[in-house]
């Protein structure tokens, strides 16, 4: 499962315009919805693919590609390379319409992401030194505690967003 950030107002615009499956519709064969702004498709090499906007707003995908004997026997068909790239120009243009972002901004957004993950994950190491090397009062360690588990919380949750802000909290608590 790859999650995908959606430029604002993308869920409200694709609901608008007759959901996530009439899009998908666009790009692959054998469309079904599957619940509310979700579908199950596939297209040439992209033997299933599945996708939702979640509640958060990103656009969650599934997406099995051919593999092995299956992915080499239909390479060596009759125009089965040219198939191939289709799927992949597909799948890419699919996901610029379905998030509102061009590759690199996809790209740019999932790197922000990780850095935001990354800082969290930093802000909850740099806490548990400090409280090891220093003596904190019951309160203050209570409340560092408290916002660990929010964090590691967020960060179970894919919400990087609200784990750095809860890192800086909690840098801020030291500081």
């Amino acid at each position: 499962m790859e999650t995908f950030e959606v430029k604002r107002g993308m869920v409200k615009n694709v609901s608008a315009d007759g959901g996530l499956a009439k899009l998908a519709g666009q790009y692959f064969d054998d469309v079904s919805e599957s619940g509310e702004n979700a579908f199950e498709a596939s297209f040439g090499i992209l033997s299933n693919i599945s996708a939702h906007y979640d509640e958060k707003g990103k656009l969650s995908v599934d997406v099995v590609q051919m593999k092995g004997s299956d992915l080499e026997e239909y390479l060596s068909a009759d125009g089965g390379r040219e198939q191939a790239l289709e799927s992949r120009r597909r799948w890419s243009d699919f996901l610029n319409e379905a998030t509102g972002y061009n590759p690199k901004q996809r790209g740019d957004k999932a790197k922000e992401s990780t850095k935001k993950a990354s800082k969290a994950k930093s802000a909850i190491r740099q806490t548990r030194h400090l409280m090891t090397m220093t003596n904190v009062d019951e309160e203050t360690a209570a409340e560092a505690e408290a916002l660990i588990t929010e964090i590691e919380e967020a960060l179970e949750r894919g919400d990087n967003t609200r784990a750095a802000s809860r890192g800086e909290k909690l840098g801020k608590l030291f500081g």
